[in-house]
């Protein structure tokens, strides 16, 4: 009989909770300020580009107020390796103006609130709260939508529709982690082009694999 959604979540948890344990994030930050501009800058860009970019850019903006008193152009050549440097400059100029004169410098904690702020979308809101403040959100990313539609977690066509799904059924103490976790898995085991199927700990959990949409199911003989 086929286990439900909620029945494999309860099977895989575990599993990745003892490979990742207390992974969080791959972005490298010390204080609210700095995940949330290597969280804007993560956008379309691997962690690796924004963790070798940010020192600088912390030495030169090492705050909100730092970064408010700048223009774009002077924010440009800080990240001119990142995606989108342009947009990003803007944004976050922006995103520091819009927190020191409305928010008193301080980043807000609840999501709802982070999603008013110029480059932070739904998303990067969830990914903020659940790092800092272990909020009992989920970010859908294309590690996680990938992943939990080929485990048969989730069957959303959109994050916003997979990330309601794991929501119902994943427990609220580990929502945060779960995201984490997922994202970890995508990126370095069930990869978007070559996921490593002969290592993988679920394929008798996966629909994917099941269903031969991945590699040729394992003989059972």
């Amino acid at each position: 009989m086929a286990l439900s959604a909620a029945e494999k979540v309860a099977r895989i948890l575990p599993v990745l909770e003892a490979r990742y344990g207390a992974v969080t994030t791959e972005l490298h930050y010390e204080n609210p300020y700095q995940l949330a501009v290597a969280v804007v800058l993560s956008a379309q860009c691997t962690d690796v580009r924004v963790n070798q970019t940010t020192p600088a850019f912390f030495d030169r903006f090492p705050d909100f107020a730092a970064l408010a008193a700048a223009t774009p152009e002077q924010v440009l050549p800080f990240i001119r390796s990142i995606s989108y440097p342009n947009s990003k400059a803007q944004r976050l100029v922006e995103l520091a103006r819009t927190i020191v004169e409305k928010y008193g410098g301080e980043l807000p904690q609840d999501p709802a609130e982070l999603q008013k702020l110029p480059g932070i979308g739904r998303k990067s809101a969830n990914v903020i709260a659940s790092v800092l403040w272990e909020a009992p959100v989920i970010a859908v990313d294309t590690h996680v939508f990938r992943v939990s539609r080929r485990l048969g977690l989730a069957r959303g066509t959109t994050p916003e529709k997979v990330e309601q799904e794991l929501s119902a059924i994943i427990p609220p103490a580990y929502l945060g982690r779960a995201h984490h976790w997922l994202i970890l898995f995508g990126r370095y085991h069930c990869t978007a082009r070559r996921p490593k199927c002969d290592e993988c700990p679920f394929t008798d959990l996966c629909d994917a694999y099941q269903n031969g949409l991945l590699r040729t199911p394992r003989s059972s003989g």
